[in-house]
């Protein structure tokens, strides 16, 4: 059986551009991606199928509105293959979060199912990889840091990024992308500044300051609890910079190192039991 760590995918600036014909909101973002995330395994088998298990199991899908069957079937259908899986998905990431975990699930198990079936990857820019969602091709990118434009089709190498740590916390909210995407009220922004080229945890956390995450307003004003985990972040002891990550709810907070994000973890759980916190590496 074949395994694959599907790394929860970070925004750690999001600025809307504009909107497309076609009616995709152009952005201009820097992702990264955090050392905690699902699982997926995938064993040979004559049928494709699909089970879930793990903390956040419940309400995911085992159907083809699953992107993760949508990236089998569609890389079965790329290469001609006759063969079939049979993938289980571990969620440990919270689903519905602004972490991607859907679009991070579908690339690993496309690289996952390419070496199952010995069959050649499905590269990034492949419109069958751009088809299952906006996230999935620079998610095929990870664990490098990428600046994503347009509507996530055009991806470039970050620079090297220096060594953080970061605290991922949710309040217990769920919500829908296109609901965010909808409380907008000006949706042509200025793009991101260019990316500095630096290691100091110092110099970044400066640009840092400089950047948005345009979602961050319609986000609050759909889940108030939002702005709780910013401030909460914000005045906690060795957290540098906190920002909402995709269209919410999950915050992530910035510290010195991944020992320091464990530090502040473990304070922030004790105080807020009912929330999701995980600590963990930025992921290089």
């Amino acid at each position: 059986m074949d395994k694959g760590f599907a790394p929860a995918k970070v925004n750690l600036a999001l600025h809307v551009t504009g909107r497309g014909a076609d009616g995709y909101h152009q952005l201009d973002s820097l992702v990264v991606f955090a050392g905690t995330g699902d699982q997926i395994m995938a064993a040979s088998a004559r049928d494709l199928t699909l089970t879930v298990t793990g903390p956040f199991s419940k309400g995911v899908p085992t159907d083809d509105t699953n992107l993760v069957l949508r990236a089998a079937k569609a890389l079965r259908a790329a290469r001609n293959v006759t063969k079939g899986a049979a993938i289980r998905l571990t969620k440990t990431l919270p689903h519905g979060a602004g972490l991607g975990s859907g679009s991070s699930d579908a690339a690993t198990a496309l690289r996952l199912l390419a070496s199952l079936w010995e069959v050649e990857p499905l590269s990034p820019d492949a419109p069958e990889v751009l088809a299952l969602g906006s996230d999935v091709p620079v998610c095929l990118h990870a664990p490098a840091a990428m600046r994503m434009r347009g509507r996530g089709e055009v991806i470039d190498p970050a620079p090297a990024l220096p060594s953080i740590g970061l605290i991922l916390v949710n309040p217990g909210v769920v919500l829908p992308t296109k609901d965010v995407f909808g409380g907008l009220v000006t949706r042509t922004n200025p793009p991101m500044p260019a990316l500095p080229d630096t290691r100091s945890a110092d110099e970044f956390v400066a640009w840092l300051h400089t950047v948005r995450n345009d979602l961050q307003a319609p986000a609050e004003k759909l889940a108030p609890p939002v702005a709780e985990v910013l401030s909460v972040l914000r005045r906690t002891r060795g957290v540098l910079a906190a920002v909402m990550s995709g269209s919410g709810a999950t915050c992530v907070g910035i510290t010195r190192n991944a020992g320091t994000a464990r530090t502040v973890a473990r304070t922030i759980q004790l105080s807020r039991q009912g929330w999701w916190v995980a600590p963990a590496p930025l992921l290089a």
